[in-house]
């Protein structure tokens, strides 16, 4: 399994707003290949979005976030942060992390 972490600058709507603008983008990412979930991210004061993903292998990941680079570049996103990290489980464990 691997990490993928997002962030991009963002100035659209947060909180409930977000949550009602992007309820059919969330909808869809749930049909991407190798997603098992993703945590949304916001920050009104830093003004960024993005996300915390869980993927089944890098493959995935690498491919969700060359797809979501472009798509997030098509709606204006001038940079698209995006980090791939392998998870360390024992430590992981040890503080209830939800990837077992």
């Amino acid at each position: 399994m691997k990490i993928l972490q997002v962030d991009f600058d963002y100035q659209g709507p947060m909180g409930t707003d977000m949550s009602e603008a992007l309820k059919d983008l969330a909808l869809s990412i749930n049909k991407e290949p190798g997603l098992i979930w993703k945590i949304w991210t916001e920050s009104a004061s830093e003004q960024l979005g993005g996300g915390i993903y869980l993927f089944e292998d890098e493959k995935s990941a690498q491919n969700y976030l060359a797809m979501h680079s472009e798509r997030l570049k098509n709606m204006g996103v001038k940079e698209v942060r995006g980090i791939i990290f392998d998870i360390n489980l024992p430590l992981t464990e040890i503080n209830s992390g939800p990837v077992i």
